[in-house]
């Protein structure tokens, strides 16, 4: 059976311009709610749009969730158990838990390159060089985002997504950005039609799946030095300063500061 025709010959690569801050790299050890991480980057990118702030790559995990984009419409999981949260990015419905590695990039492409395939292309290209590091060949296809990883083990034309991609842009300024599977609990996948895609030749995997018994910290790791190649040099960030960032500006916190006591 022939595969879809991969998407190759794309330009990739977002340097900075000279003299530009570097990107803030964040890592997070602990779970981070959903409700948070999206509050964080709302406020980050406003301040990035206003040049108030550098930009942010912000590394987590999420407590078992899924989230519809704005092509999901009305879908939701047959899993229950699991909040679902409809949010701004695109695409469709996905799963975030324990065991995936989440990069949420917020990045102005004004101070780079204005155009938004050519940034989706830049990170499908870090996870593909993420993945290489692995002995894992990673490819896109013509017909499917993401990251996908041939599966002939499992039949002629199968094919497994590795990472997932999802990204919302306003005033030039990116939002969300990529999951790629590490070692979360696939089960959960069931439940839903991970980004639209029901041909049943077509799956999710994982790298401990595929037979790579990788660390969160390796993967980070490997995961900094192909963005760096792409976007430019980070610096390491603090998490207090992001997260306390956020909540003292939001309008909730405002209101219990104007109502405590004197």
């Amino acid at each position: 059976m022939t595969l879809a025709p991969a998407r190759d010959g794309l330009k990739t690569g977002l340097p900075a311009h000279p003299g530009g801050q570097s990107i803030v790299w964040q890592v997070d050890a602990a779970p981070v709610p959903y409700e948070r991480a999206l509050a964080v980057m709302t406020a980050r990118a406003t301040a990035v749009a206003e040049d108030s702030a550098p930009e942010l790559a912000w590394l987590l995990e999420h407590p078992p969730l899924y989230t519809a984009g704005t092509s999901a419409r009305d879908q939701a999981p047959a899993d229950t158990r699991f909040p679902m949260h409809r949010v701004g990015r695109g695409g469709q419905l996905t799963y975030h838990g324990p065991g995936q590695r989440i990069l949420y990039a917020v990045i102005d492409l004004k101070r780079r390159v204005p155009d938004v395939r050519r940034y989706v292309a830049t990170l499908e290209e870090v996870i593909i060089r993420t993945l290489a590091a692995f002995n894992v060949r990673g490819e896109r296809r013509a017909d499917r985002i993401g990251v996908w990883v041939r599966r002939p083990d499992k039949g002629d034309g199968h094919e497994d997504k590795v990472a997932a991609i999802g990204i919302r842009v306003a005033r030039w300024v990116t939002m969300h950005g990529l999951a790629l599977n590490v070692d979360p609990d696939l089960s959960r996948f069931t439940g839903i039609v991970p980004c639209g895609v029901s041909d049943p030749r077509f799956g999710v995997t994982s790298l401990i799946d595929l037979g790579h018994p990788v660390s969160m910290p390796e993967v980070d790791m490997v995961l900094r030095r192909e963005f760096e190649a792409l976007f430019g040099a980070t610096v390491p960030g603090d998490d207090v300063q992001i997260v306390r960032s956020t909540e003292n500006t939001s309008p909730a916190s405002r209101c219990r500061k104007s109502s405590s006591p004197a």
